[in-house]
């Protein structure tokens, strides 16, 4: 995937962003701690932590597959999907938010599958993986809705909040509606250009994708993949607490509150969520006793641990790409 300048400058400041977030956390915290940390850690836990993840990782391999089947009739191998998906994942550690492109690239060169229906399966995906990460937020606010609410009011203030978008509405609302006007007239102009028709295409095909999950033969195997998914984050995260003697007593609850501040951390546009997602691991793991350098420490374990696994599997996939486009022979599933 080629990048341009812009690009490129936006790579680079998103990089020194969260570069210099982690130095700022882990500036005072001396190597010996986290060398003492992973002495005292339990290696095997550590290790099921980094198992269960791939087995994740496979399972929303095996989901993707669910919807690509139903844009294609050859629809490449679970082994393949799980390859692409790795390979995206390792470009999500080089460039924020490249990593659904990359793995839509990587099935395009071997399978030779439409690049528009693959990112519509895509975007259906996050949107599901959405409306769970919702789901898992109101659950944990059931669960812990004391440490909820206080989070809560320690990072903003609901009425100046409320009154910041009341005085914003008008101009919000006259700006949408602005830019419909404008957007409309555009296509009216241009609607029998070359780009205007490519465009159109290229959404056509994302919303065939977008329609794939009405398709999906298996509802109960997409569905429950989906549940899964989930468990296997909060499992993953769960082993690493543990393994390491200052988290060995947290609750299920409490580590279901860390998963979804992780969570939450990953989503930040910077690669591989470095930084933000030890900021608000540790964070939130200060409110439940532990302390500042036992949740730095909680959160670069857990974090460097999952970056290893794929960079580890990522690098793989990139061999198997270059076996397979070397070969030109693609496989696809019975």
């Amino acid at each position: 995937m080629r990048l341009s300048a812009k690009q490129w400058i936006q790579v680079i400041l998103s990089l020194l962003v969260a570069v210099w977030i982690f130095w700022y956390l882990y500036k005072d915290i001396k190597m010996d701690s986290l060398v003492n940390a992973l002495q005292q850690a339990s290696i095997f836990y550590i290790l099921l932590s980094v198992v269960i993840s791939v087995i994740g990782y496979w399972l929303r391999a095996w989901r993707w597959r669910l919807l690509i089947k139903t844009a294609t009739e050859q629809p490449p191998s679970t082994l393949r999907t799980f390859w692409g998906l790795m390979g995206g994942y390792l470009a999500n550690l080089l460039v924020p938010r490249a990593g659904e492109v990359a793995r839509c690239g990587y099935l395009k060169k071997t399978d030779n599958l439409q690049m528009g229906n693959l990112l519509g399966t895509v975007i259906l995906e996050r949107t599901v993986d959405l409306v769970f990460m919702m789901l898992v937020i109101s659950l944990a606010f059931v669960t812990e809705s004391g440490t909820f609410l206080n989070l809560i009011s320690e990072l903003v203030s609901l009425n100046a909040l409320k009154q910041s978008f009341l005085g914003a509405a008008p101009i919000i609302i006259g700006a949408l509606i602005v830019t419909g006007l404008v957007i409309t007239a555009l296509l009216k102009k241009y609607r029998d250009s070359s780009i205007i028709q490519k465009g159109q295409h290229f959404i056509r095909d994302i919303l065939t994708g977008l329609k794939s999950v009405r398709k999906v033969d298996n509802q109960i195997g997409f569905w429950g993949s989906s549940v899964l998914i989930w468990i296997v984050y909060f499992l993953m995260m769960y082993f690493v607490a543990i393994a390491i003697p200052s988290t060995a007593n947290l609750t299920a609850t409490s580590v279901l509150m860390v998963m979804v501040m992780g969570s939450i951390g990953m989503i930040a546009p910077v690669q591989g969520g470095i930084g933000t997602f030890h900021a608000l691991v540790a964070f939130i793991l200060m409110t439940y006793g532990l302390t500042e350098e036992e949740g730095k420490i909680f959160a670069v374990i857990v974090h460097s641990s999952q970056v290893l696994t794929v960079m580890a599997v990522g690098l793989v996939s990139l061999a198997v790409l270059v076996k397979l486009t070397n070969s030109k022979q693609p496989q696809t599933a019975p």
